[in-house]
């Protein structure tokens, strides 16, 4: 088969979307099957085929997208500035696919509702598309809308409904929507209303062979003399609730200091994060890493991980910390208790309970029995939960499925 994989967001990029990409185009290349993937360039600044070297500008095409898209011609797009900003950019991604041709694929796969939309518009009929959701987009726009009152957007707004439609129409545009956990898919069902039929449930896979090549690569940082690492891979956005870790760490340092934190990432809260280390004297207890090319390495240092996230939907970050045999702290955000047993394989606590965050690790720092148990736990569990082997017979099985009924 010759395969789509597409995306709105960023590729390449240090992040999930990116990483599950790149290990299913690997699994596939090597079943023999010729694999393309299209998503906006790291600058935003193009659309491209990131493994062909094409690439159209959007410079190219915003000229034409504003002369037609105006407040007369088109008062729905210009309603608000975040539904005039993504519908561009979505215009853009139709139109770039259709430059770029898509008659050539046998099926179209697709990783995010924005692109699922638009290549549901401009793909041949025959061609199948398979959309897989890694996530709630309209979620997490509610919630940035409620935490910034002064873009005017409120419940029943334009904007409000734009993406919870948006999650809708992508879901009833492909011919089948993949959700990694029944979390994920009980929000497409019980909150958005599509049809429970349209949606599969079945977990993401991990190349273990190239996880463990990486993890026996190590790490050129080690740790402290004296201290254990507790370490966060995360980006640096409010959904991965990393000021929440830090409210947490203020407590904890008040009950110990035989510990360090590496947090591994970078994005747009950073420096604001970074000023809220400063604030609660945390220097030298906080590590900001920034992006690292070896993560797993880093896992060989850590003694715990933690991820006090606000919403997330089933991260590597958790699989690849199970897979190195590190127990988690982790929020019950979204389908995070399907991928840790409490009390088994690592530790739940409420969404943006920092005190409770505290006490988990402490309990963690001073318990190696413990921490050793949960940490063994999770590797035996992540052995034999994220198969690659599997992910890929079931997501073969839709595809074959999809193309015979076409």
């Amino acid at each position: 088969m010759k395969i789509l994989l597409a995306t709105h967001w960023l590729i390449p990029h240090v992040g999930g979307v990116w990483n599950f990409m790149e290990q299913l185009k690997n699994r596939l290349e090597r079943l023999g099957h010729e694999v393309d993937m299209l998503g906006n360039s790291p600058d935003y600044k193009k659309i491209h085929i990131v493994n062909r070297g094409k690439e159209l500008s959007k410079d190219v095409l915003l000229p034409m997208l504003e002369t037609k898209l105006t407040k007369q011609t088109a008062p729905g797009v210009n309603q608000h500035f975040a539904i005039r900003s993504y519908e561009m950019d979505r215009y853009c991604f139709e139109l770039a696919a259709s430059y770029f041709g898509l008659n050539q694929y046998d099926i179209i796969h697709t990783q995010d509702i924005f692109s699922t939309r638009s290549l549901s518009r401009v793909k041949p009929k025959r061609i199948p598309l398979i959309s897989h959701v890694h996530g709630s987009v309209a979620r997490e726009m509610m919630d940035h809308f409620r935490k910034n009152p002064s873009e005017g957007v409120n419940e029943g707004s334009p904007a409000w409904r734009y993406f919870p439609a948006l999650e809708y129409h992508a879901a009833m545009s492909s011919d089948i929507t993949i959700a990694a956990n029944q979390w994920s898919k009980n929000i497409l069902v019980g909150e958005f209303g599509v049809p429970s039929y349209r949606v599969a449930v079945f977990q993401y896979g991990l190349d273990a062979a190239g996880f463990q090549a990486k993890l026996n690569q190590g790490s050129l940082m080690f740790r402290p003399h004296g201290k254990k690492v507790i370490i966060c891979p995360a980006r640096l956005v409010y959904v991965k609730g990393i000021h929440v870790l830090l409210s947490a760490l203020t407590i904890l340092k008040q009950m110990r200091s035989d510990w360090v934190c590496w947090i591994v990432g970078d994005g747009s809260l950073r420096r604001q994060l970074e000023e809220q280390s400063i604030r609660a004297s945390l220097q030298q207890d906080v590590f900001f890493l920034g992006e690292q090319s070896n993560v797993p390495g880093l896992l060989t240092q850590a003694d715990i991980f933690v991820h006090t996230c606000i919403q997330d939907n089933q991260p590597f970050s958790v699989m690849e910390a199970q897979m190195a045999g590190l127990p988690s702290v982790v929020s019950t955000a979204g389908g995070l208790p399907e991928m840790v047993t409490h009390g088994y394989t690592g530790l739940l606590v409420p969404v943006g309970d920092a005190l409770s965050t505290a006490q988990q690790l402490n309990a963690l720092l001073g318990n190696d029995e413990y921490r050793k148990f949960l940490g063994q736990n999770a590797k035996a569990f992540a052995i034999n939960h994220w198969s690659m082997d599997l992910m890929i017979e079931r997501l073969l099985a839709i595809y074959n499925s999809a193309i015979s009924q076409k």
